[in-house]
């Protein structure tokens, strides 16, 4: 990044001449939609949106910025990205869904979003499970990670995040694949001489190989939401080899000492409701969304002291509006919030 930071030939106006630190300050201050738009204004404006501490700078400013999401859609059009950035003030553009356009969707058109952290996503071919790209979808930067596909039949699952004390972004696959033979299996339908085995694969940024690290000690299933990024760990739910019938677990995964952990989850009121859940983040803190079946309410579930049970606290309840009479029945039900 530090070689397009050259020193201009032309005389120097307006905020060019202010200290490097002092500019950063103020871009750091700007929405994304508004950064976005002052990397055409000139060069020195476009190194400056390039600059790594100007990330930095953004970040720490998240809480008082109004919210920014993005979403995977696939309709109307099959693999899109949207994002719409919200704010406060009482004006029409405010709320607007704006579409992206991604560089690499030639060689990629099939894709599954399967993290995201600081702004960048983490984007795995959902047709073939190798080819995997690290995006920034307001620079337009991208790169693709080194590929290993090993075996032909194999199940990937991947999770992105940061850890703050190494300031490393790692990627992490965990790979099943089928000890037996496989041919005989779908052709005889022979269950007893197949078994899994894993691997568990990590790339750190700046590294350009992989490292194997072992085996997961958990079957973890594929789910469409994927890995989950909090508190420097990735979170998966999986029912565990000798779960007893406790439903889903939850396990993490340590970017810092690359080791699996079980987080313990909320006592859930209902024994059924610990068997289908969603792994959300809500102002930093693990949380839990519950579906209470038969009432068609949700439960927001937030373990306010990381890895400590006794600290999950049912934060929100939110209803569904029966219908009244028989001719309501058939649309959808209005969510409101009923309080804790």
């Amino acid at each position: 990044m530090d070689s397009f930071m050259k020193k201009p030939s032309k005389k120097r106006n307006g905020i060019d001449r202010l200290p490097t630190e002092i500019a950063l300050d103020i871009f750091s201050r700007l929405s994304i939609t508004s950064l976005m738009q002052c990397r055409f204004v000139c060069r020195s404006w476009q190194n400056l949106l390039h600059d790594r501490n100007l990330v930095s700078l953004h970040l720490s400013q998240v809480e008082e910025r109004d919210p920014l999401l993005i979403f995977h859609s696939d309709f109307p059009i099959r693999n899109q990205l949207c994002f719409a950035e919200f704010s406060g003030a009482d004006d029409d553009a405010q709320g607007i869904v704006k579409k992206i356009s991604i560089p690499f969707s030639a060689s990629m058109p099939e894709f599954t979003v399967v993290g995201s952290c600081n702004g960048l996503l983490c984007l795995c071919d959902s047709l073939y499970n190798d080819a995997i790209y690290i995006y920034n979808p307001f620079t337009n930067y991208y790169k693709e990670l080194p590929k290993n596909r090993q075996y032909e039949d194999e199940i990937v699952l991947c999770g992105f995040g940061y850890h703050p004390e190494t300031k490393q972004y790692k990627v992490v696959k965990i790979v099943y694949y089928w000890i037996g033979n496989i041919e005989d299996h779908r052709i005889r339908r022979i269950r007893t001489p197949l078994r899994s085995k894993s691997e568990v694969l990590v790339l750190g940024s700046g590294s350009s190989r992989w490292r194997n690290i072992g085996e997961v000690p958990y079957y973890v299933e594929r789910r469409p939401q994927g890995a989950l990024f909090t508190n420097g760990r990735l979170h998966w739910l999986t029912r565990g080899v000798k779960n007893n019938g406790r439903g889903l677990i939850i396990i993490s995964f340590d970017l810092l000492d690359e080791r699996f952990h079980e987080v313990p989850r909320p006592d859930f009121s209902n024994a059924a409701d610990g068997r289908n859940y969603l792994l959300a983040t809500l102002q930093g803190c693990l949380s839990a969304v519950v579906y209470k079946y038969g009432h068609g309410d949700l439960e927001i579930w937030v373990m306010k002291e990381y890895n400590v049970k006794e600290t999950w606290i049912k934060e929100f309840k939110i209803g569904a509006n029966k219908p009244e009479s028989p001719s309501t029945r058939l649309q959808q039900p209005k969510l409101c919030i009923l309080g804790n």
